[in-house]
Order: C-alpha cells, then sequence, then structure tokens
C-alpha cells in the first residue's frame, strides 16, 4: 500500500500486515483485545451508521472520554473516513465551557465515556445544538454507542466507498480547541495534511520497532501530542495498551510490559521523585550504592564516547541499582518520548544512562504538533534540547528569539477567527511565542514562553519557566510558580511535596499536623524551603533571584483548573485562586 495521505489510511495501512491485538483496553479488571482486521470492521459498521443517520461531510462531531479507550479510536476513524470532523474535548472542563466549545464548533453529536461527562453535558444539551449524545459505558436515559452496530445496512457501502474516495488531504480533519493557561479557548483547524505529514516526518526519527510492538498510552488522546503518536503506532504496527489512569500506571506498565510509551515532563519528574523517596529509606551500602550509580548517571555523556573505565562502571551500577527500576517500569520499557513542556536536562541524562532513553520533541497544537524531535541513535540527542527540526519543515529565530515556523504542518487557522489566525501566521510563518535558539549542529532549544516573560519595576527581564524548572529539582518542591512582574523582584507562588515533607518531618521526628494550611506555616518546613531556595538563587543573577515566596496549602491539579490536562501551570487561574498570597508578598 501507498504511504498514507489521509488519516484513516493509517489504520488500512495496517490492515495489509495486521496485528492479533492492534487495540487494547481494560474492562472490569480484565484486558479486552481487537485485531486489526476486527477493529477495521468495527470502523466500516460505524461509518456506515453515521451516513444512515444522516452525517455529512463537514459535520462536527464531538468526543469525550475520562481515559483512552478502544471505542475513542473506532469513533475517530469512523468519522474521518466519511469526510466528518471530529472535535476532541478534554473532559476536565467546566460545564460553561463544555457549551461554548459544543457551540462553537457547531457539533451535532456527542459520544461520551461515561455517566458524569453525560451529566455535565446533558445540562446544558437545549442550548447548544447536539442532536444526540451516545455513551461508551451503558447508563439509563442515555443511548448507548452499540446500538449503531445493530442492524448494519451494507447497502450504504457504495457510499461509504464514495465518501472515503472524495475525501483530500487538505480536508479539514478535527478541531482542537487549546486547553489554554489563559482566556477563552481557541479552535485549531487541522487537516489531514497537516496531520499525515506531521506524523511521517517525525516517525522517521523513532527507532525500528519491529518485534518490540508494545505501548501503553495515557496521555489524554483529545491532545494533539498522543493522538499523532497513536496513529504513528497504527503505521509501525505496534500494539497499543490504553492504561486505566493516572494513578494505575505502574501497575498497567507490571501487566503490560511495553517497550514505548509518551510522557509529560512533570510524570516523569514525580518517578524520580517517588525513586529519590524510597532511597532516602535506603541504610548502609545499599543508600551508597544508589548515591554511587546517580553520581555515575550524572557523568553520563550522549554527544561524545564515553571512556571504557566509566562504562565498566556504568555497566555495573544498571546491573545492581538501575536494573530496578526498569523492572518497576515494567521490564523492558526502552523509550520515553516527553513533550508538552521542556524537561530539566539532568532527568533526561539519569534515564538515558539508566538505560531507559528519553528523547524529547517541540511543537503546539497549531504544527500539528511536533516541529523538533531528538533521535534515539548516536549523534541524535543532547541534553537541554528538543532535538533537530523535523524534514520538510522550516524554522527560523525572530530577531527577538521568537520561533517561527513554515510548512505542512501549519494549521489551516483558528475555527471562525481570522483574525487571530492572520495575527498568528504571517507570510506564511506560524509565529510560536515560544524563544529560543538553535546552535551550530542544528538542535533547537526553548529558553521561555515569550507571553511568559515579565519585566520587574526595575526594568529587568524575568524568564519565569527556566527558574521554576531548576526549584522542581527540590524534593519538597512539587510545583511552582514565578511571579513578579511590575514588582520590585519576583518571588514564588509553591505548592510542596505533601508526601515527602510528611515523611521528613517524621524522619526528623518534628511535630506536625495532617492539615495543609498548618504543614505550610510550619517554621520547620519554610526554613529549610528557604535553604533549598537560596541553593537555587546560587545559579542566578541578582535580578532574578527569588527573594520571598509563600506555600499554597492546596494541591495544583487538573480537577481544580490549576492544571492544563497536560500537567502544566495555568497561570491566570493560579494567581486568581492565589492572590491573598500575593499581595502578602508584595504588600
Amino acid at each position: 500500500m501507498k504511504k498514507p495521505k489521509r488519516l484513516f489510511d493509517f489504520l488500512k495501512y495496517q490492515l495489509e500486515n495486521p496485528l492479533n491485538k492492534s487495540i487494547n483496553t481494560k474492562y472490569n479488571g480484565e484486558w479486552e483485545s481487537l485485531s486489526t482486521n476486527d477493529f477495521y470492521e468495527k470502523v466500516q459498521i460505524i461509518s456506515r451508521k453515521l451516513i444512515e443517520i444522516g452525517i455529512k461531510k463537514g459535520d462536527k462531531i464531538a468526543l469525550i472520554s475520562t481515559q483512552n479507550r478502544t471505542e475513542w479510536c473506532i469513533i475517530d476513524n469512523s468519522v474521518l473516513q466519511i469526510g466528518a470532523v471530529t472535535v476532541p474535548i478534554y473532559p476536565t472542563i467546566s460545564k460553561n465551557e463544555f457549551q461554548y466549545v459544543l457551540n462553537h464548533s457547531e457539533s451535532k453529536i456527542c459520544f461520551v465515556s461515561d455517566k458524569d461527562i453525560f451529566d455535565k453535558v446533558n445540562q446544558i444539551i437545549k442550548k447548544t445544538r447536539l442532536e444526540k449524545i451516545y455513551s461508551f459505558e451503558e447508563f439509563e436515559n442515555c443511548s448507548n454507542w452499540n446500538l449503531l452496530f445493530e442492524n448494519d445496512n451494507k447497502f450504504i457501502d457504495n457510499e461509504l466507498n464514495f465518501r472515503m474516495k472524495n475525501v483530500v488531504p487538505d480536508d479539514l480533519a478535527t478541531i482542537i480547541y487549546t486547553s489554554g493557561t489563559t482566556g477563552i479557548p481557541k479552535g485549531v483547524m487541522l487537516t489531514h495534511k497537516n496531520i499525515v505529514s506531521n506524523i511521517l516526518s517525525a516517525s522517521k526519527r523513532l527507532p525500528p520497532m519491529e518485534n518490540k510492538n508494545k505501548a501503553l498510552s495515557f496521555l489524554p488522546l483529545c491532545h494533539i501530542f498522543e493522538r499523532i503518536i497513536i496513529y504513528m503506532y497504527y503505521y509501525s504496527r505496534v500494539e497499543i495498551y490504553f492504561a486505566e489512569s493516572l494513578e494505575t500506571i505502574s501497575e498497567n506498565l507490571s501487566e503490560v510490559k511495553p517497550f514505548y510509551m509518551t510522557a509529560v515532563p512533570r510524570l516523569i519528574e514525580k518517578i524520580f521523585d517517588k525513586i529519590e523517596s524510597k532511597a532516602e529509606e535506603l541504610k548502609g551500602i545499599k543508600k551508597s550504592l544508589y548515591r554511587w550509580s546517580i553520581s555515575i548517571a550524572d557523568r553520563f555523556n550522549i554527544e561524545k564516547q564515553n571512556k571504557v573505565f566509566y562504562n565498566f562502571k556504568l555497566k555495573i551500577a544498571r546491573f545492581l541499582v538501575f536494573s530496578k527500576w526498569k523492572s518497576a517500569l515494567g521490564g523492558k520499557l526502552e523509550l520515553i518520548c516527553s513533550g508538552s513542556a521542556p524537561l530539566q536536562p539532568r532527568l533526561a541524562k539519569i534515564f538515558t544512562a539508566a538505560g531507559i532513553q528519553i528523547i524529547e520533541g517541540y511543537g503546539l497544537t497549531e504544527s500539528s504538533p511536533v516541529i523538533s524531535i531528538s533521535e534515539a541513535k548516536k549523534g541524535g540527542t543532547k541534553f537541554g534540547y528538543v532535538g533537530k527540526i523535523i524534514e520538510g519543515i522550516e524554522v527560523k529565530i525572530a530577531k527577538d528569539g521568537e520561533i517561527l515556523c513554515k510548512g505542512p504542518n501549519v494549521m489551516k487557522g483558528y475555527f471562525k477567527d481570522l483574525k487571530l489566525t492572520r495575527k498568528t501566521i504571517k507570510n506564511g510563518f506560524l509565529h510560536t511565542g515560544d524563544l529560543g535558539e538553535i546552535d551550530k549542529d542544528g538542535f533547537l532549544k526553548i529558553t521561555d514562553r515569550k507571553k511568559q516573560l515579565f519585566k520587574t519595576s526595575g526594568g529587568k527581564y524575568i524568564a519565569p519557566q527556566v527558574i521554576e524548572n531548576k526549584m522542581k529539582r527540590s524534593p519538597f518542591i512539587e510545583q511552582v510558580m514565578v511571579i513578579g512582574e511590575g514588582e520590585k523582584m519576583p518571588s514564588a507562588l509553591i505548592q510542596p511535596d505533601f508526601i515527602y515533607v510528611k515523611n521528613w518531618f517524621l524522619k526528623n521526628e518534628f511535630q506536625f499536623s495532617d492539615d495543609l494550611n498548618k504543614i505550610c506555616s510550619n517554621n520547620e518546613l519554610l526554613t529549610k524551603i528557604n535553604l533549598e531556595i537560596n541553593k537555587i538563587n546560587e545559579q542566578f543573577g541578582d535580578w532574578e533571584k527569588i527573594k520571598k515566596f509563600e506555600l499554597t496549602p492546596e494541591i495544583w491539579s487538573i480537577e481544580n483548573g490549576l492544571l492544563t490536562p497536560t500537567m502544566k501551570i495555568k497561570r491566570k487561574s493560579i494567581i486568581e485562586k492565589f492572590f491573598h498570597l500575593k499581595e502578602k508578598i508584595y504588600k
């Protein structure tokens, strides 16, 4: 078969050499698998039914699921191959945001995963253009999606084949509403060509996947990063296993034993924090051996040939210590692709030295999303960089340091917002809003978000993300946001790692309460975090040093609206939530 040109071609491509377990989801404690042939057949049935109930080319179909699952993939392919448009929506947004996105996108049908999502959507259905809601799970007062498999009308095959042939690469495939760290969500219009070109170019940077064909998926499928990875898995004949939730990842890794997975930096940080926390409980030679192994990993050089004696020591460290890491992650994990935000270079170095290579990619929804990605081979990775620009894309750095991108991956535009589209795409170049630089070897480095840069009252620029990434290396700090725009100095709002802090209290025999407010006012903790910040401040200029901080007695999460679904901080929401703490700092 020729290379795919439309998104649904990737599943057809796999059909040429089918898998017995193409796609796998756990229901009621048991894994259920679909072969490539069964997967494809279900897609055809749903496509016929959608045509039968009146879905036309260009109609919008919304998808809202609390977890990744087989049903999502079936609907996605079914909708796309009849020329309709998918509108994936984050499940954690409010019912008012559901109303906005469903109305703005003009969605006609909505597929939901469960009763909780249905209840939220059903409350506002009369204020939208929705004609029908189908649920993947069965409960009263909502049509179950299994109804669509009944009375399959194969006489519609001629119409289905006609529709499929008439979907062209430049047709709109999906509208993705950015979760947004500020403001109203924007509907990013991506065509089949946008995403397919990106998949074909980016996949060249990944290692051969033959005989290593298992992957665990848990990042939201409504996010373009995980979605293109899923299409890549179709293309490379990789068995896809959907994790049940973030909380069950360890268990699912042990069950599936994948070779590949994707992650956001915060998850990698949390895995390492957990390892470090357990290491603190070790004693004697075991603790010394752990620290020695970490010191060996800290000196790992991926750009040059490591010396023979170093490789010997690394081999010992991998056998005695790092093999246990790998075992805890299923035993076969070889590659983690990290995206969505910058990863601490030290973590990329340590995990890669441990035998689990981390490659970083960079992009945004508007670029479908990959602009650059590291390569899992010698000379293909530099720690602290997000790889080289992928094939077919032109990137240049503007005078103010902004990254500009041009290529077949650049979005069609923002849905119903020509003014913003023209502001974002100028002379064919997408203005990313990110600041970066390209080194002599062609590696891209992200320095900060252009919009996040701020000036203190003294006129000095502060790049908050750089400082935040350094601060999160402290085991005491779970989340942090640097503030100080228009103020005389930068300061920080910090959410402590409450689990680590409580263990630290116990270890040092400090008196403490389980009340988070009391923990955040604990003098021993405040003194310790102040010491941690002073160490970090040594790496920055006087104008960048964090002078004051406040601890927030609430965990920042996706559910309470303080983190995006990819675990990035929502700056506007955090400032609003903890405005009283900001006032306390600058009073």
